[in-house]
């Protein structure tokens, strides 16, 4: 089996969860195997480690990151980020265990700075308790995670809404060295460019003024800075990758550019 998906989604708990099912307490540490693919990487573990186990359960944040042979040998299982309310009713749990007091306000905030994570969330609301006491409040957890108070938008949403709108208003305007400036003030800020993707993405797709043809284009240029995201390109080269790409698409440019001999 390979499970996927973003961390702190239930990937190693849920791999656990199967192991103990199927062997029991008895027989677990004998039939189960768990590797760190930070430090236990190389042909090395694989010949002394892994060889010996014949039934594999794999656990990895990015589907990309596994070698075909061994994802096409896999029955593949995606974890998505947990919803608000999965995550809600599990801090509810954990603050009714250990005594503490979270109102309304910082649960929703808890939830939104944590992004789908329930690890990330435990882990700001422990720093919370040790810093602030039983007694925790939404200002308490922005001041833990580090995040700045402008953030604080609807679930998955932490860059704010005019960021996004004024870079695409800015390509939709054809004015490459506004939209640079706009790109240079993006990467200035710290902006998490995989999440600006992905709010860039809603706006193209909700504005009624640019035909299909021209999302379309928008959006596989989107999907390709993603995937060279993820491979660890430059932040700022590929959102200037996505300005140029979206001022073509609007304008109605060819989507490469001629050039003559």
């Amino acid at each position: 089996m390979l499970f996927y998906g973003p961390p702190g989604t239930g990937k190693t708990t849920t791999a656990l969860a199967i192991a103990h099912q199927l062997f029991g307490p008895e027989l677990y540490k004998s039939r189960v195997l768990e590797l760190n693919a930070s430090d236990d990487r190389g042909i090395n573990v694989v010949r002394t480690k892994i060889k010996t186990f014949a039934a594999v359960a794999v656990g990895s944040g990015q589907r990309r990151g596994i070698i075909e042979p061994l994802a096409s040998r896999c029955a593949k299982f995606r974890f998505k980020p947990l919803s608000e309310e999965v995550m809600s009713s599990r801090v509810l749990h954990i603050c009714n265990e250990e005594g503490l007091n979270l109102d309304a306000e910082a649960l929703s905030t808890l939830s939104s700075i944590s992004q789908g994570d329930l690890r990330r969330a435990i882990t700001y609301l422990q720093g919370a308790a040790r810093l602030f006491g039983s007694s925790i409040t939404s200002k308490d957890l922005i001041s833990v995670s580090g995040t700045r108070p402008e953030f604080q938008y609807s679930y998955y949403q932490v860059i704010p809404p005019e960021v996004v709108e004024g870079l695409f208003a800015v390509c939709r305007s054809g004015d490459f060295d506004l939209a640079n400036k706009e790109v240079n003030n993006i990467i200035a800020e710290g902006y998490p460019a995989s999440l600006l993707l992905s709010q860039l993405f809603d706006v193209v797709v909700e504005t009624e003024d640019i035909s299909d043809e021209q999302k379309a284009r928008i959006c596989k240029c989107l999907a390709e800075v993603d995937k060279c995201l993820v491979d660890g390109a430059d932040e700022y080269l590929q959102l200037l990758d996505v300005a140029s790409n979206v001022i073509r698409a609007v304008c109605n440019m060819p989507e490469e550019f001629q050039y003559d001999c």
